[in-house]
């Protein structure tokens, strides 16, 4: 495979050169662009050097092969005019879940432009472009059932108006924080909706701003409840990044997860606040397969959504590679003889390393023998754990300290089920006082 490092790169057989997604500037944002829709094909014969397809003879390219499975990827609305810069990486990813052909949907000529309202008219354009390239692809004995659609953004619905176009026949789609602006109150014939394929998942990463709120697919994943993501800037002073850290999002957490280095977990629940609040943490509607998992391989789960209808997953990430949180179920019995309000602390101790949670999203009850269940996330697994340490903060610091005894505190690890649960009984601690003890079998007595 020859390496393509300029717009004009010669394969080693001097025959060909590498045809690159379509790089403009301001400039031509600022005139405008008209659509000009360009399709690069990638396979693992050419996964540094793309192809570009005629829209009607397709057997003009020998390295397309219809019996092979097909992902088109769909880029969104480019203000600056610049190729995406995870092009080359969902590439390479995508090539390395099976021998499949990888399309770039190259409309950069139409996405780019100032005024976001032309990118989003040329939406129905280029579907339109595309349906015809799929029709010509089904009539040369290609199944529409082997098709994956990935767009991102605004391509999202790009995917969708092509899916409609094709009666909902293609196998899936992928929605990666689909469009908001223009689409918020449109009815589903207008934007990405379940029928659009046999198969729809969806991935929100920011729905307060450039995402689509709502649920639009057979699954739709909520990272970190679909608005703030970890690690993106809170300020305008942060410039670009502001804008952009936490649509973006979507398309890195959808990366790593091809890349297989983050197992990111989706739990089913109703509402992000629910599944904080640890009542959503089991998946019996999926058994025997576990939670459904973001990324490429969802046949697993496929089935059991398809009866299920829509479903809301709901999981927590950290700020940065590879994103995935370690997940306790903590369920305590305390038996204190004041009421008290508080947060709860709890660390995780390996020798001299340490990793915290924190569950502060709202005041906890603790109160005479009463049942609590929280969900613990840590942003590190520490495997071999030697120590745990507690503090409830309840915020008091002017009047007496009181005493907070837990009969009973378990943790059960949620996606590591080889690992044993911890659990200690009978502690008596001071409200916003650190106590810390070595966790026991949970069939110990004491």
């Amino acid at each position: 495979v020859s390496l393509c490092l300029t717009d004009s790169c010669e394969e080693q057989s001097g025959e060909e050169s590498c045809d690159n997604f379509t790089d403009l500037n301001l400039s031509h944002c600022f005139m405008g662009t008209s659509l000009y829709v360009r399709l690069l094909l990638y396979t693992r014969s050419n996964l540094d050097c793309g192809r570009e397809l005629d829209h009607h003879r397709l057997s003009s390219q020998p390295l397309f092969n219809l019996s092979r499975p097909t992902a088109f990827v769909i880029h969104g609305y480019r203000p600056t005019g610049a190729p995406p810069i995870w092009i080359d990486h969902i590439v390479h990813l995508l090539a390395e879940q099976e021998d499949m052909n990888v399309i770039v949907v190259d409309w950069n000529k139409g996405a780019a432009n100032l005024n976001y309202f032309t990118a989003v008219t040329y939406t129905r354009e280029a579907a339109r472009n595309l349906t015809g390239f799929i029709m010509t692809m089904e009539e040369e004995g290609a199944a529409l059932s082997s098709l994956h659609l990935i767009g991102v953004s605004l391509g999202a619905h790009l995917a969708g108006f092509v899916g409609a176009n094709l009666k909902g026949k293609i196998g899936r789609i992928t929605g990666l924080d689909p469009a908001g602006p223009m689409f918020t109150s449109t009815t589903p014939e207008e934007r990405l909706d379940p029928s659009d394929a046999m198969f729809v998942d969806v991935l929100h990463t920011d729905m307060d701003s450039f995402g689509l709120r709502g649920a639009h697919g057979h699954i739709d994943f909520y990272a970190n409840g679909g608005v703030d993501q970890p690690g993106c800037p809170k300020t305008i002073f942060a410039g670009k990044s502001y804008f952009v850290c936490d649509h973006q999002r979507s398309v890195f957490l959808f990366l790593c997860a091809l890349n297989r280095t983050c197992s990111l977990t989706g739990y089913p629940c109703s509402s992000y606040g629910d599944f904080l609040d640890g009542r959503c943490l089991q998946c019996e509607a999926f058994k025997p397969a576990s939670c459904p998992v973001l990324g490429y391989d969802i046949s697993r789960w496929r089935e059991t959504l398809l009866r299920l209808g829509q479903t809301k997953v709901f999981f927590s990430t950290t700020a940065s590679l590879p994103y995935k949180k370690l997940s306790y179920r903590v369920d305590m019995v305390t038996w204190n003889q004041y009421l008290r309000w508080g947060v709860v602390y709890i660390r995780l101790h390996s020798g001299r390393h340490f990793t915290e949670a924190r569950v502060d999203h709202k005041l906890l009850r603790l109160e005479q023998y009463t049942s609590t269940r929280l969900l613990a996330q840590f942003d590190e697994d520490l495997q071999h754990i030697q120590k745990i340490s507690l503090r409830i903060s309840t915020g008091n610091v002017i009047g007496p300290r009181y005493k907070i005894r837990l009969l009973r505190i378990r943790f059960t690890p949620l996606e590591r089920p080889e690992r044993p649960l911890m659990c200690r009984f009978d502690i008596i601690m001071d409200e916003n006082m650190e106590v810390a003890f070595r966790p026991l079998p949970c069939n110990s007595p004491h």
